[in-house]
């Protein structure tokens, strides 16, 4: 809220009115548990906190007396007012996603020096009360103006995307999945942990030795899991391909081997998984603060596409995006600029692409481009440099010029923005798994679920 200037004793008059409005939103909740302490489960939208077989997301009776705190502080008298006594009732509870507008009014100017004012918290919609009193303040003693006043941003790190996709694989049956070469403890360990949370039901495609050496690493028991012997990589990965083929498995999973020989195997000619779309890569990313998923393509597989390449990656990246729930995606095709420049080749196969959509070359979503990253993502910079698209600042998919950029964009949502990321290849006959030794458990999970949800979406594409 934009502070502009505050009243002293003499310039606060009977009768003076002054509201805010404002959204409790499930992270409101998470911060103010945060800063406060309160940790009562009934306050978080995780938690079932009064035992009635639903998670509840109530505010906290103070989270509302924090938005008459907000008008006296910032409106009325405003900066440098100091809060003596509050009598307050409070008439309703505030559930997570409602809109309040907390009123304040000068009842009285007392001898002291001190004001009293009504307060008032009612919702938008029905016009609930929530909570009423009276506070009594001291005024500031000197008149003062402010152009603004900064606060530092706040995101909580929470990854609610993650949660949404994993409780919307959860009630699948498990997808089996070929785990090619879990040979150490972090691939067999992934691997493991979606087997736990009954996202996928693993057979493990490697050198027997191998995988068993890290299972007593990690503690495990494989009692009940299948394991198919492979002397190499290279064997492994045609072995596995081969379960895909005659429907023992409906994914594959990368272990530790490299991406190409497990890629090699997926595009052999024979019986392979080629399905005449080019293969590429998808991070499904979860970025604090963000209300949606962003999805980057492609960071991983093809290193410098060219149009026809790209055309497959945008219609790759669509074809998940409706997998995971998004109906109609909005894609921004990145590149430096929002507009067209024969001289950088990315704006201009940008254009190209937007126009394909346009003629139904590129189905299934909205695409647009030119777009600058900020421009893509943030409404506010797409507005002030008076861009005009169902897509820019509100992009679900991020298009990237090459492997390069991909990675670079990735990486920092992940390391500098605390982005968790689901990685997962497309465009093959069976989604490939592909998770990073870096990767934590959400990481892990996510691209399991991911890769879960986009193998049921598109189970009739690969008939053997």
């Amino acid at each position: 809220m934009k502070i502009e200037e505050n009243r002293t004793y003499s310039q606060v008059k009977v009768g003076d009115t002054a509201q805010v409005t404002r959204l409790c939103t499930v992270d409101d909740l998470y911060a103010f548990a945060s800063a406060s302490g309160d940790h009562n489960p009934l306050h978080l939208a995780v938690y079932d906190g009064d035992g009635d077989g639903r998670p509840e997301a109530v505010a906290p009776a103070l989270w509302p007396a924090g938005l008459v705190a907000a008008v006296i502080g910032n409106i009325l008298p405003g900066a440098g007012t100091q809060t003596r006594r509050a009598d307050l009732s409070f008439h309703a509870p505030v559930l997570a996603g409602e809109e309040l507008t907390a009123f304040v009014s000068v009842l009285d100017k007392r001898e002291d020096g001190d004001v009293t004012l009504s307060a008032e918290v009612r919702r938008i919609g029905d016009d609930a009360l929530i909570l009423s009193g009276t506070v009594q303040v001291t005024p500031p003693t000197q008149h003062l103006t402010f152009d603004s006043v900064e606060v530092p941003g706040l995101i909580v790190q929470r990854h609610q995307h993650f949660d949404a996709l994993l409780e919307k694989a959860r009630p699948l049956d498990p997808m089996p999945t070929a785990v090619v070469a879990p040979e150490e403890p972090n691939s067999l360990g992934g691997a493991l942990l979606a087997q736990a949370n009954s996202i996928i039901t693993p057979i493990l495609v490697g050198d027997p030795a191998k995988i068993t050496a890290a299972a007593v690493e990690l503690g495990a028991d494989l009692s009940g899991v299948e394991i198919v012997a492979a002397q190499s990589h290279d064997v492994a990965a045609h072995i596995a391909v081969d379960l895909v083929v005659e429907g023992k498995a409906r994914m594959l999973m990368k272990g530790h081997l490299h991406t190409d020989v497990l890629l090699r195997a997926a595009l052999r000619r024979e019986k392979g998984l080629r399905t005449g779309r080019r293969l590429s890569h998808v991070f499904v990313m979860d970025v604090p603060g963000m209300s949606r998923p962003i999805m980057v393509t492609d960071a991983a597989v093809n290193i410098a596409p060219d149009l026809e390449t790209k055309a497959d990656i945008v219609q790759n990246a669509i074809h998940l995006a409706h997998s995971i729930g998004i109906g109609l995606p909005k894609v921004g095709v990145l590149s430096a600029v929002e507009t067209i420049n024969p001289h950088m080749p990315s704006s201009v196969d940008a254009a190209l692409l937007s126009k394909m959509a346009e003629r139904g070359q590129i189905t299934g979503g909205i695409v647009d481009g030119p777009l600058a990253m900020d421009n893509a993502v943030d409404l506010n910079a797409a507005r002030t440099k008076g861009i005009t698209s169902e897509v820019a600042g509100v992009a679900d998919i991020l298009v990237v010029p090459n492997i390069e950029a991909g990675n670079m964009v990735a990486k920092q949502l992940t390391y500098i923005s605390h982005a968790e990321a689901a990685g997962v290849v497309v465009g093959a006959a069976a989604p490939i798994i592909l998770t990073s030794r870096a990767d934590d458990d959400a990481s892990r999970l996510a691209s399991c679920a991911v890769a879960a949800l986009h193998a049921l979406e598109n189970k009739d594409e690969f008939r053997g």
